[in-house]
């Protein structure tokens, strides 16, 4: 009887023990997800004064993928982005994009974000699909990862030096050489 009574108490500690696991695992996990609507005060301090030009660019979102090419995993606050005009850990603030107003960091590219346009990560795929193409204006916190690059007036000579770049080196639509054109 004692042995008895001794067994049923473990599994039952066991059965509580893995009732509150599951509990917490699934609140923190639609809490993460949840973050996405959520404005998440920042404690940082900065300056309303800050001569940054407002750029015009194109926008669509993405829900697919679990690493990017920086190697982070992918997570709310991330966007993909030319690496030409804006480098991999640039920080730009979007605005007039709705409820996906916000700062996010260049951490991503991709074969089709070209120029002026931001792939931002969503992860609802209903909702990036619902995203479709908007234009929006952002604004350039961090030209990739130097933080010196962060001064309002450096940060906007360095991405008129990187557009004029990026303009007079134009990247072909077609990665084929005539040559492998040509083959029947």
């Amino acid at each position: 009887m004692n042995l008895m009574s001794y067994v049923r108490g473990r599994i039952i500690i066991t059965l509580i023990l893995t009732a509150c696991s599951v509990a917490v695992y699934f609140t923190a996990r639609i809490d993460s997800h949840l973050i996405d609507s959520q404005e998440i005060p920042s404690h940082v301090p900065t300056s309303q004064s800050e001569s940054r030009a407002t750029l015009r660019f194109s926008a669509t979102a993405y829900c697919k993928g679990t690493t990017t090419k920086s190697g982070v995993k992918v997570r709310a606050g991330i966007a993909a982005a030319d690496p030409q005009l804006l480098p991999v850990g640039s920080v730009i603030e979007v605005s007039s994009a709705g409820p996906y107003d916000g700062i996010y960091t260049i951490l991503d590219t991709g074969p089709a974000v070209q120029g002026r346009l931001i792939d931002i990560y969503i992860w609802s795929c209903y909702e990036a699909l619902d995203f479709g193409r908007q234009h929006l204006e952002i604004r350039i916190l961090r030209l990739g990862w130097n933080p010196a690059d962060s001064k309002p007036g450096r940060v906007n000579d360095l991405f008129n030096q990187l557009e004029e770049a990026f303009r007079s080196s134009p990247v072909p639509l077609n990665p084929q050489s005539p040559a492998e054109k040509k083959q029947p």
